[in-house]
């Protein structure tokens, strides 16, 4: 039995992240802070739901130690959980700053400092939810882009850090539609180089890979872009 935390798994990517892993025979330990739809997920795939705000020491001890004594070990961290806001310059504050970038990127310092000697000990892995926005931004998006930024810089670090016995690696998802910005039209389908929008199972398959000894077991301190190729093209307007 291998077991896993993943953060944000009530809804979006974390969710669908969490089916795919429940079907590779991962136990499952789901973190949200929204306890509604995180346990929702939970009961979805028999797993085990702790409610948590990720950005908080104590919250995120309490998770590492509630996997142990629930299951007796850890093997795997999918470091999803994120927020964001858009807004100009000016109407930003220090609070809201501080809030997103320890949602986003402290997270995951705070979920590697509990769980080391754990991952150590089953010789694990961590995958850390970054973006495309670490490439390039969106007006308005400071904080997020800071985060996003800043998790692909931990990645190599946290993965230089913990070797050999724990490979680190994050994904940078593009447009996934979550179904939370309305419906898609077809005109943003066509505008990515792969034809069509990214979905949350796009996202979950590679983190499967990623975390699977078997397929990725040399591959640690990388960033992949997952984003229906829309980085690579050149937008003249």
């Amino acid at each position: 039995m291998k077991v896993a935390i993943i953060t944000g798994a009530g809804r979006g990517i974390g969710r669908a992240t969490a089916l795919q892993l429940a079907k590779d025979g991962w136990s499952l330990v789901c973190a949200d802070i929204d306890d509604e739809g995180n346990r929702s997920t939970a009961k979805e795939i028999d797993g085990y739901a702790v409610t948590c705000d990720v950005g908080g020491q104590a919250d995120v001890e309490l998770l590492v130690q509630a996997t142990i004594e629930k299951y007796g070990r850890l093997d795997g961290i999918v470091s999803n959980a994120g927020i964001n806001q858009y807004k100009p310059l000016s109407e930003w504050t220090l609070e809201q700053w501080d809030k997103i970038i320890a949602t986003n990127l402290t997270a995951n310092f705070l979920l590697a400092h509990a769980a080391e000697p754990h991952l150590r000990q089953a010789r694990g892995a961590m995958v850390l939810m970054s973006s495309s926005r670490a490439k390039m931004s969106e007006p308005g998006t400071f904080a997020y882009s800071a985060s996003k930024g800043g998790i692909v810089a931990l990645t190599h670090s946290l993965a230089i850090s913990l070797q050999p016995d724990v490979r680190v690696n994050c994904v940078l998802p593009g447009w996934i539609d979550t179904g939370k910005h309305g419906p898609i039209e077809q005109v943003d389908h066509d505008q990515h180089p792969a034809g069509r929008v990214g979905r949350p199972e796009d996202i979950a398959e590679m983190v499967s890979f990623l975390l699977s000894e078997e397929k990725a077991g040399f591959i640690t301190g990388q960033e992949f872009v997952v984003d229906g190729g829309m980085t690579k093209k050149m937008i003249y307007v």
